[in-house]
C-alpha cells in the first residue's frame, strides 16, 4: 500500500539528490505503478479537490483530483512539475508565447494525454491547460519544486488566450464549482 510518510521522505531525499524532476518522476512513477495501492492509501476520490499532502519552500506535492470534464485555463507553474496519475486521466495542451511578447498571448503547441501508470514531468517553463475528458473523477499526484501555493505565476484567459495574473482563489473555487456540477447531476 502507498505509504504517504515513506513518499514525502523519498520525494525530499529525490530533490536532495537532484534538483531537477528526473529522480522525483523517479519516486512518482514508483508509486503510480501500484494504482490499488495508492487508492489504499490516499482514499477513492469522492469530489474535485486539490489536497496538499507536503509544502515547504522546495518541494509541494498534492493530491490532485479532477471532475468529470473539468478544464482549467492555460497556465505555467515557474517550477518544474511531476505529474502522476493513478485513476483516470488527464489531458495536457502545451502552450507557447507568440513572438511578440507585447501581445503576451499563447498559441497551442502540443498536447499529451496521461493515464493511470503516467509519471510525466513538466519543465520550469512550461504552459499548459488540463482537462479530465472522462466522465468520472480523475486522480493524479502533482510533485513540484518549490512552493506552488507561493510562486507569482500566469494564466491565460481560455477565450482571449492573453496572460493575466495566476489568481490561486479563482483555481480552487473551480474545484468547488465542478463539485456542485457534479451533486446537480446526481
Amino acid at each position: 500500500m502507498f505509504d504517504l510518510d515513506r513518499f514525502i521522505a523519498d520525494c525530499r531525499e529525490a530533490i536532495r539528490e537532484d534538483p531537477t524532476p528526473k529522480a522525483a518522476r523517479e519516486v512518482v512513477a514508483r508509486a503510480v505503478r501500484d494504482p490499488a495501492g495508492v487508492l489504499a492509501g490516499l482514499g477513492e476520490p469522492q469530489r474535485a479537490a486539490v489536497t496538499p499532502l507536503y509544502r515547504s519552500p522546495t518541494l509541494t506535492i498534492l493530491n490532485v483530483v479532477w471532475a468529470p470534464r473539468m478544464t482549467i485555463m492555460p497556465h505555467n507553474h515557474l517550477m518544474w512539475a511531476v505529474i502522476g496519475v493513478y485513476t483516470g486521466r488527464e489531458d495536457n495542451i502545451f502552450w507557447r508565447r507568440l513572438p511578440d511578447e507585447t501581445a503576451h498571448r499563447i498559441e497551442a503547441a502540443g498536447a499529451k494525454s496521461l493515464g493511470q501508470y503516467d509519471a510525466e514531468p513538466l519543465g520550469r517553463d512550461i504552459i499548459h491547460s488540463v482537462t479530465n475528458p472522462l466522465l468520472r473523477l480523475t486522480g493524479a499526484i502533482h510533485v513540484y519544486g518549490g512552493d506552488f501555493f507561493a510562486a507569482a505565476r500566469s494564466e491565460w484567459d481560455p477565450e482571449t488566450l492573453l496572460e493575466g495574473r495566476y489568481d490561486i482563489e479563482k483555481n480552487m473555487r473551480l474545484f468547488e464549482d465542478a463539485n456542485r456540477s457534479l451533486a446537480f447531476r446526481a
